[in-house]
């Protein structure tokens, strides 16, 4: 849509954006802006109909601006902040059609009537907007053309607007990282190629970096790590990221405990010898998107949020392939903390690798919470569909703080059980447990019932099964059809907050 999106203070701009509620005209305050009289008259056209992200256009023969886009902001008893994403979105895909420049967004009135408040008005509209912005064209060769983008230059009216919309769109250009390493293809995407992007926003960020391979994935027992990695010649890794506000020189008493964030990074999955069939295949890029929305957060946190807490990401990074050397079912793993399991189906592989950075976590980091991301069942997808992450919590604590960051950053969640019985599904007649059960009762509790053996006791937990949330399938309001980045607002929200 745009090469780049820039909040400006001052300078003329070429398009104008006035809000209008539903069945309301224009509010004195934008009527004295509509100088010629256009986008009154606009408002009254048959097709506009006020709904939220409703647009419609005038051109005005006097004053400042030469288009002016009114947007429709839906019933004034129902407009809340939130509303706004899909308002910035629908206004970003008019301005990248009418190949605009500059924009000045008006909304005060509206705003200061529904009694909101104005920076998180601007954040959700800056959100909206940066999100639709996203293009990833950089695989497009010879044989297509590349869509003409333009750099585009927003200001917002009123300070507290305008803040938020520059906070938006920084929230939104993390987000769009992430959507990027989602969308980069397996053969570009390896497990070194996310090590490297792991480096640079270390680098960028002033984040410090560790990682594990080869050699010192054995000496550390990182059996998960290495069994599903070991058929592929992008051998497995796990990479360690740290935000740490204080430098070297910590002050007394303010280190503390970290927040502990864990990514699943499968650049991708073929199923290994349990083989995907059919097309089962085709997206498999994306099974790395839980380790790409916290690396996007991470860049998030280091650039925008900057919270006075040390923050550590983990990413377990493997592809799951076929060889001579692969993995099978029947095999047993024994992990570092002493749990051993049978492999019933190597395509339940992301909990494999998750295990490994959990049982580091709650031996090393002595962390305050661990929130873990995977996409990491078909059978989430199946109980909540595109609306819901599934959230597995039993800590209210931890489980209250990512509600409040959902509701904040727009990207719901859903709470699923996570009872004892479940985990006694797990069993295994062999080993300890199996890392998948057969039986397809409770398919999406079985992943998160698996990774509960790996977190200690006492320790605060919540994993998020983003399988179906990850990409979008249609083309509407703030997203395009591909990857939507869910989780990086909600986990830079909530580290804010914590």
């Amino acid at each position: 849509m745009f090469t780049s999106i820039a909040v400006v203070s001052k300078g003329s701009a070429q398009v104008l954006v006035l809000g209008v509620f539903k069945g309301e005209g224009l509010d004195p305050k934008a009527a004295r802006r509509d100088v010629s009289g256009a986008a009154a008259a606009a408002v009254g056209r048959s097709e506009f109909t006020g709904d939220a992200g409703s647009i419609v256009e005038a051109f005005p023969t006097s004053g400042e601006y030469s288009r002016v886009l009114v947007v429709g902001l839906g019933e004034r008893a129902k407009f809340e902040a939130a509303s706004l994403r899909s308002v910035g979105g629908n206004v970003g895909r008019r301005l990248a059609a009418a190949k605009a420049d500059s924009a000045h967004v008006d909304l005060s009135a509206s705003i200061a009537g529904a009694k909101l408040n104005a920076k998180a008005c601007g954040r959700t509209f800056g959100e909206g907007l940066g999100l639709i912005g996203w293009t990833c064209d950089e695989f497009k060769g010879t044989g297509g053309k590349k869509d003409e983008r333009k750099k585009l230059s927003v200001s917002g009216e009123g300070s507290g607007f305008a803040a938020g919309l520059e906070y938006g769109l920084a929230l939104a250009e993390s987000a769009n990282f992430c959507r990027t390493l989602s969308q980069t293809p397996p053969n570009v995407a390896t497990t070194s190629f996310m090590e490297r992007m792991a480096r640079q926003v270390a680098k960028d960020c002033g984040l410090s970096v560790r990682v594990w391979e080869g050699d010192a994935l054995e000496k550390e027992k990182f059996a998960g790590l290495i069994n599903v990695g070991k058929a592929s010649e992008n051998k497995p890794r796990l990479i360690r990221l740290e935000y740490n506000p204080f430098g070297k020189s910590v002050p007394a008493g303010k280190k503390g405990q970290a927040v502990v964030l864990v990514g699943k990074t499968m650049t991708y999955d073929t199923g290994g010898l349990s083989l995907k069939v059919n097309n089962g295949m085709v997206g498999m890029k994306r099974d790395k998107d839980g380790g790409c929305a916290v690396l996007g957060a991470m860049h998030a946190i280091a650039t925008v949020v900057k919270p006075k807490r040390r923050v550590v990401a983990f990413l377990a990074a493997a592809e799951n392939s076929i060889s001579d050397e692969a993995y099978r079912p029947d095999d047993v793993i024994t992990y570092r903390n002493g749990v051993t399991v049978e492999v019933t189906n190597t395509d339940a592989e992301g909990r494999l690798v998750l295990a490994d950075a959990l049982c580091w976590v709650c031996e090393k980091e002595d962390p305050a919470c661990v929130v873990d991301l995977a996409t990491l069942t078909g059978g989430v997808v199946v109980a909540l569909g595109s609306t819901y992450c599934g959230m597995f919590c039993e800590d209210d604590g931890l489980r209250s703080k990512i509600e409040a960051a959902s509701k904040e950053s727009g990207e719901r969640v859903w709470r699923l059980p996570m009872h004892a019985e479940y985990r006694e599904m797990m069993k295994s007649p062999v080993a300890d447990i199996v890392n998948s059960n057969p039986n397809r009762k409770a398919h999406p509790i079985q992943g998160a019932a698996f990774l509960s053996y790996f977190v200690k006791e006492g320790v605060p937990w919540c994993h998020l099964d983003i399988a179906g949330v990850h990409v979008s399938d249609e083309n509407k309001g703030m997203f395009i059809s591909g990857p939507t980045g869910w989780g990086v607002r909600l986990l830079a929200d909530f580290v804010d907050a914590y």
